[in-house]
């Protein structure tokens, strides 16, 4: 099937650490035959506007075309404000970009459009699929659902945004739920998660820590850009400034626009991962640690509390108690060898894609 896939969020020449989640599946769908191009949309801006948040980073300088694991890639640009105070200006500039989008494919055409965030990107696959009469299915995380919806400026928008396409997939059961609530029929909506891409040179199996003893030093990877406020990186320190009142020599590592290898090598050698975000769609983070070996403490947020050991996860965001878990996590014999549930492999994953593209074919 020839595939458009559209998204606010990709790897840039200029960014390879932003919108990874999204070229995984790309990748994916290539793998299993489909002919997929990208256009990613991308904000006009100035060089220094990419301080207001990290996923900018990359975006002014960014190339208009270009390849990323062998999939052509556009990045057509729209205007808009800083928390959208007028969506319908970025509304029209996404549409606008429609245009652009056929000029540069030129005689080729998508048999379907699969749309990752649906704002403002889904403005433009909406477009593009009444302009060609094709399907289109969009793909929600966290921000569209706990974030959009009841977005001041955006939110009326998102409300009728998120009945449009044919199909729509939230990569957690508790988004799915909430699209549902918010009036998206339930028949045209399913759950897929993104799959965990780590490839085999950084598998390991879970084992018991060496270091159980306070007085130990241990290295916690807090897996998220500190600039983030959504990653509350402040939450991190005070868990572990009490780790250290409590003995423990604590260093902590942060992760900020890494490539994967790199990103991958910092889960290997940490001791505990550390997540203390104030809301969450997955997080993909926590799995590809558990599965490079390295035990994860997370708040309660997105899908963790499904796989991780209930030691690990806390309910009531507390530093007291996530250094609790931090010294459980360490304490752990992890006798039962730990695997991830099977849905958030690859095969599980684009075997239910099969089934919503056959869908939208059909």
């Amino acid at each position: 099937m020839r595939i458009l896939l559209v998204s606010l969020l990709y790897p840039l020449p200029t960014n390879a650490a932003r919108g990874t989640f999204v070229a995984d599946h790309a990748l994916a769908l290539k793998e299993q035959g489909h002919d997929v191009r990208v256009v990613n949309c991308l904000p006009r801006m100035l060089r220094y506007q990419e301080a207001r948040r990290s996923t900018l980073t990359g975006v002014a300088k960014a190339p208009r075309t270009f390849e990323h694991g062998g999939i052509k890639v556009f990045a057509p640009r729209y205007t808009a404000l800083p928390e959208h105070p007028w969506p319908s200006l970025t509304s029209f500039s996404v549409r606008r970009s429609a245009a652009s989008v056929e000029r540069w494919l030129g005689d080729w055409r998508p048999e379907s459009i699969v749309c990752h965030t649906l704002w403002p990107a889904g403005m433009l696959a909406e477009k593009l699929s009444k302009r060609w009469a094709i399907p289109w299915a969009a793909v929600v995380h966290g921000w569209d659902i706990d974030v959009g919806l009841e977005h001041p400026s955006v939110g009326a928008t998102m409300q009728s945004l998120i009945r449009s396409p044919n199909h729509l997939v939230a990569v957690s059961k508790r988004l799915e739920q909430r699209a549902v609530d918010a009036g998206r029929p339930s028949e045209s909506t399913s759950m897929i998660p993104c799959h965990v891409a780590v490839e085999d040179e950084w598998l390991r199996p879970m084992k018991p820590s060496k270091k159980r003893w306070r007085k130990s030093n241990i290295d916690i990877l807090f897996p998220a850009d500190p600039r983030r406020p959504e990653k509350n990186h402040m939450l991190a320190l005070r868990c572990g400034e009490l780790l250290e009142q409590r003995g423990w020599i604590v260093g902590i590592t942060t992760l900020k626009q890494q490539p994967r290898p790199i990103v991958w090598d910092r889960m290997l050698v940490a001791d505990v991962t550390l997540i203390t975000s104030k809301r969450e769609s997955g997080p993909l983070v926590a799995k590809e640690s558990m599965v490079c070996g390295t035990p994860v403490v997370a708040v309660n947020v997105g899908d963790v509390a499904e796989y991780l050991p209930e030691a690990c996860v806390v309910d009531h965001p507390t530093a007291e108690l996530l250094a609790d878990a931090c010294e459980a996590a360490l304490s752990m014999r992890w006798e039962d060898a730990f695997e991830l549930p099977e849905r958030f492999s690859q095969p599980w994953v684009m075997a239910q894609w099969d089934e919503v593209l056959q869908g939208l074919s059909g």
